[in-house]
């Protein structure tokens, strides 16, 4: 069975929609730790619309499992993510009018740009992910620039409308699982996974953690 992180910036979100100071994503963490997860996540974006570096460095010192830090290659953002030291980095696309991360990274195209990011990650131990599509290209791509870990983008198989349309995106996923095992990699995997779509990923063999975000946090209650 594959681990569980848990993304905790729809916390924040919620909190810089009145512009106070609750509800807090570093008292969200406690909460989803202490229930068993096994890692927290969270994604500081370049306009810092949720997360903010107030709330990384807190999270850095409060967490106890492990902390994965979603990120840009952006240099600021890479500056920041040397300093704080994650346990994880999980290299993503961003867009700025996204209302969350719409498609996977693409290795290929941005090539130059992540293996810089990489090595430098890496030269301060922290573990580097690639957040990618289903798709053997950019796999290739991920371990050509020797990262360790990829993390499948599953938002085509969440939003599949019909049990047709499901059932090829799953299918897509356990190919890539396997392409990607075979290449050296490890997996992960996450991106609108809910409670109830989750079960036939979670059963795919060789998937390491499944990151969930949105469908948990709005269940916490303090």
């Amino acid at each position: 069975m594959p681990k569980l992180g848990v993304n905790v910036d729809h916390v924040a979100t919620l909190r810089q929609a009145r512009g106070g100071v609750e509800p807090d994503p570093i008292l969200a963490a406690r909460i989803c730790e202490a229930s068993g997860c096994d890692s927290i996540v969270c994604h500081l974006r370049e306009d810092r619309r949720h997360i903010n570096e107030r709330d990384l460095y807190l999270l850095r010192k409060t967490v106890r499992t492990r902390l994965n830090l979603e990120m840009s290659v952006a240099k600021d953002i890479v500056r920041i993510a040397l300093d704080v030291r994650p346990d994880e980095a999980t290299l993503v696309p961003e867009r700025r009018r996204e209302l969350t991360t719409e498609g996977g990274l693409d290795c290929i195209k941005g090539r130059k740009r992540i293996a810089n990011a990489i090595d430098k990650l890496k030269g301060r131990g922290i573990i580097v992910s690639l957040f990618i599509d289903p798709n053997k290209r950019q796999i290739k791509a991920a371990s050509d620039l020797s990262a360790e870990f990829i993390e499948l983008h599953t938002g085509e198989y969440a939003n599949a409308m019909d049990e047709r349309r499901k059932k090829v995106e799953l299918n897509k996923l356990i190919d890539s699982t396997k392409y990607a095992i075979d290449l050296r990699l490890r997996v992960n995997a996450g991106h609108g996974l809910n409670y109830n779509n989750v079960v036939d990923v979670a059963k795919i063999k060789g998937i390491e953690e499944l990151n969930i975000g949105h469908s948990i946090i709005s269940r916490i209650k303090r």
